[in-house]
């Protein structure tokens, strides 16, 4: 086929010029890999503040540091722009774009419709597209390409269409874009052979798949995987506590067995973009085609009520010091949804602060990632971690185990602490309260 052996060319010489849509956690790391490996790499992003953040070399992703964005930009070699029409001088572009949920729980395609009608504007032959965006299984042939087929130009023959999910893990030191293997399914075979080609320059592993349905399903059922087992553990730690059994020594003595165990871990609830939405997207997908997921619809009910089972334990915690929530100084240890990323998306702590809150606790938060929340008329800033904060609140409560957290300041000069992550393991004080 003439234009998949001249895209083929262009890849295999770093002749391609290659697109990323969407500069998030996904799509930043990705450019700067494709940059790194000898690409000349445009981003688009309809965000302003974030081009014009990139165009200074400033990065907002966690993972990404300022100095790599700058050099590459001074270099000439990442352009970054919200301006779409750019798209008709690439040869390969990954979409990148968010897909959340509607307030029903239900998949929110617009932005993958509305980033489609753009590509379709300036599509042209030899042209390859991937999406990465997270979806339902059937999103890119039953989607994306009625869409693009719709400029006249057929996927497979004219232009080609992969799916391949993201598998990017904020704040993961060892895992990254390089090193984590790539799925790829084509809606043809030549689809899938470019798509892999392309991505073989930049990743180590390529695994293909036979269809972009698979490759879909892969994403949903990795992190379907985590969120099933996560509500397994957290129902476990709420049965152990009543037990009086701890729970993270269950943990730590079963996770010594050499098979037939993968350990989970309890906490304050699930955040992020993809654990707690992705399940919730395949449950939606399985009702549509006559199916009920009975596990995912219980994981989500479990993994939803921690924040409450939290503030009770935060409750029980000040009527052992003859406290009561209401009037008590809290003071949150990180708000992030997970330890060291920026990221507050879904994360359990802004629910623990609400309901706190809403029975008469007076909050305060530290956060080294999350300068400013903003949440149910709630704004608060993050204040500077000292003895003297600490001394004043009457219950510290650590919702998110930053590394650079000053564990020995916090028990030192706490008059009560609810550790939901067991941060404080091996130290076995009595004003110390354990998830």
């Amino acid at each position: 086929m003439k234009y998949m052996g001249e895209l083929l060319e262009k890849i295999k010489t770093k002749k391609a010029k290659v697109g990323v849509i969407g500069l998030g956690y996904v799509g930043l790391p990705l450019a700067l890999e494709f940059v790194r490996s000898g690409y000349c790499v445009t981003g688009i992003d309809k965000s302003k503040e974030r081009v014009e953040s990139l165009s200074k070399g400033k990065s907002y992703v966690i993972d990404v540091r300022d100095e790599d964005i700058a050099q590459f930009v001074e270099k000439g070699i990442l352009s970054v722009t919200d301006d779409t029409s750019v798209l008709s001088g690439l040869d390969a572009i990954s979409i990148c774009v968010p897909t959340p949920l509607t307030k029903t729980k239900d998949p929110d395609m617009s932005y993958i419709i509305n980033v489609s009608q753009e590509v379709k504007k300036y599509l042209h032959k030899g042209q390859l597209f991937i999406l990465e965006s997270t979806t339902y299984p059937g999103t890119t042939e039953e989607l994306v390409q009625p869409i693009l087929e719709d400029s006249g130009l057929k996927a497979g023959k004219d232009f080609f269409l992969a799916f391949s999910p993201e598998r990017i893990d904020p704040g993961n030191k060892r895992y990254s874009v390089k090193n984590i293997p790539k799925v790829i399914g084509g809606v043809t075979q030549q689809c899938t052979e470019l798509a892999s080609c392309l991505y073989s320059q930049i990743i180590e592993t390529i695994i293909p798949v036979s269809s972009p349905k698979v490759a879909e399903m892969v994403k949903l059922l990795e992190n379907t995987f985590r969120n099933v087992n996560i509500a397994l553990v957290n129902e476990i730690a709420i049965m152990a506590e009543r037990l009086g059994i701890d729970v993270w020594e269950v943990i730590d003595a079963a996770k010594t067995k050499p098979f037939g165990f993968m350990s989970f871990y309890p906490g304050p609830g699930l955040g992020g973009h993809c654990i707690p939405i992705d399940p919730l997207y395949l449950s939606w997908f399985a009702k549509k085609n006559g199916f009920e997921l009975r596990f995912i619809a219980l994981a989500d009910q479990i993994n939803s009520a921690m924040p409450e089972f939290v503030v009770e334990k935060v409750t029980d915690a000040l009527n052992s010091m003859e406290k009561s929530v209401k009037g008590s100084n809290i003071h949150i240890l990180g708000v992030a949804y997970k330890k060291d990323v920026n990221d507050v998306r879904e994360s359990p702590a802004l629910e623990i602060i609400n309901i706190l809150r809403l029975k008469g606790a007076k909050i305060s938060y530290t956060d080294p990632y999350i300068p400013e929340i903003d949440y149910h008329k709630l704004n608060a800033r993050s204040k500077p971690l000292t003895k003297e904060l600490l001394s004043k609140v009457d219950c510290s409560v650590i919702v998110t185990d930053h590394s650079n957290f000053n564990y020995n300041l916090i028990v030192s000069h706490s008059k009560l602490i609810v550790d939901t992550r067991n941060a404080l393991k091996g130290i076995n004080k009595k004003h110390i309260v354990r998830l």
